[in-house]
């Protein structure tokens, strides 16, 4: 499966490599002719490509059992736009010419369109280079013989079904797994009168472990999540379940901001980290670092940092504070710790103590946005449901930071965490990121 959408997303690139092209040669046909301003809009298509991305114009049919170009023309309203006003911005100062900002209008109208079409011509090549997604309808009656008769009329779902399976339980998935291993399936399609939990989750393991894409058809609209996109076929509504991999580009892409953003914040917060290292030092003394086991991605162990906010001997402390062999969840908040100093205190409220942990970022361990690392102790005493927070790097900041910090429960929390997860993308990580702004100034929801 995993070559078909890699093939499509550089079908996709390079459709919009060509509009690029198409946006050059019209700015040079306004521009008089003028090549070098030409070269310089061409030279920045890495720079488009990377909008695309953001945008989410290359990751949407992944997601989704129809791909139309007509569902993403706000995406790419959003990135022909974006992109004409970074060349505005970038072009003069490269090119050294002015640029006439009195043919925008055109220059957008004709960049949109040669997107869109561009984009068709990819989508349309796709479907007749690539085979159709080898498909399992699960149901029986009406329901399932009408997903089937869509499922073979409508070109741009590009699936076809190989069998029909009337499974009404999740016992029944586990003991029929083989079966459906040997047919070598690129996406299960749930088309049944009731759906039963144990079935749902059955399929959800099956599909993830296989890297098999799963759609339901709902039989009541009460039956989504956080990871469910809702698309009909004509009248018939399909439930979208992220059951697949994080694309490679999205790993690479996070990567990179997490370095870029990670030094740039190092060099711009290295006055405030030298202040508060003076201010932990002047008051506890040495040492100025904290360091800890926490679990990372997969639950793999890493050494987390932070300045230190407690006194020296407060993990000697947490013995007598918290009894671990009682807690009914893992997880545990001390409200007003006596082991925190009163610079501190301060330093938690703002978050300032999370500062060196961007060397972690740097190193890998964690990216800048995810689910906040936990004690491995704690990680230890996780229940199945608990582990969603360990597929991806933890982060300096994350969902719950923006949606209420220390004030969540743990349900609350695993559930902002999970829908992150679940719906992973640059986009939402740069949202994220500037949301974090107000909880660190206001230290909302801080201890």
């Amino acid at each position: 499966m995993w070559w078909r959408d890699s093939l499509r997303r550089r079908m996709l690139a390079a459709a919009d490599a060509a509009t690029v092209t198409v946006f050059s040669c019209s700015l040079a046909l306004v521009l008089h002719g003028d090549l070098v301003s030409a070269f310089w809009t061409e030279a920045l298509l890495p720079l488009w490509i990377v909008l695309g991305k953001v945008h989410g114009l290359y990751d949407r049919d992944h997601r989704t059992l129809r791909h139309l170009t007509a569902d993403e023309v706000p995406n790419i309203i959003l990135w022909v736009v974006t992109g004409t006003a970074s060349t505005v911005l970038l072009v003069p100062p490269l090119s050294g010419q002015p640029l006439v900002s009195g043919q925008l209008p055109e220059l957008l109208l004709i960049t949109f369109v040669a997107a869109v079409c561009f984009r068709c011509a990819a989508r349309f090549t796709w479907r007749r280079v690539v085979p159709p997604d080898r498909t399992l309808v699960i149901g029986e009656g009406a329901m399932a013989k009408a997903a089937q008769r869509k499922l073979e009329f409508f070109r741009e779902i590009h699936t076809r079904p190989v069998a029909t399976l009337a499974l009404a339980s999740g016992g029944e998935v586990v003991s029929r797994w083989e079966e459906l291993r040997s047919l070598r399936l690129d996406r299960i399609l749930l088309a049944a009168p009731v759906v039963e939990d144990d079935l749902i989750t059955a399929l959800i393991g099956f599909c993830r472990t296989e890297h098999v894409k799963l759609s339901v058809v709902p039989p009541a609209r009460g039956q989504f999540g956080a990871g469910v996109h809702l698309v009909h076929v004509a009248e018939l509504p399909v439930l979208e379940y992220n059951t697949f991999d994080i694309s490679r580009s999205t790993i690479l892409l996070k990567r990179l901001v997490d370095l870029g953003v990670a030094s740039v914040l190092l060099v711009l917060l290295l006055p405030v980290a030298a202040l508060t290292a003076l201010a932990i030092l002047v008051e506890d003394g040495r040492p100025i670092l904290f360091k800890q086991p926490r679990a990372g991605a997969g639950g793999r162990p890493f050494t987390m940092w932070k300045f230190r906010t407690m006194v020296r001997d407060a993990e000697a402390m947490l013995a007598d504070l918290v009894p671990f062999d009682q807690l009914e969840e893992p997880v545990f908040k001390l409200r007003r710790d006596p082991r925190v100093t009163r610079v501190g205190r301060i330093f938690r409220r703002f978050s300032l103590d999370e500062l060196p942990q961007l060397v972690n970022v740097l190193r890998g361990d964690m990216s800048l946005v995810g689910p906040r690392p936990e004690q491995a102790d704690l990680v230890a005493r996780y229940k199945p449901e608990h582990r969603v927070r360990l597929q991806v790097k933890p982060g300096l900041t994350g969902p719950m930071q923006v949606y209420g910090r220390g004030e969540l429960s743990l349900e609350e929390r695993l559930a902002v965490e999970r829908d992150y997860i679940e719906n992973l993308s640059i986009g939402r990580d740069l949202r994220i990121l500037a949301m974090t702004v107000a909880p660190v100034v206001t230290g909302r929801g801080a201890s």
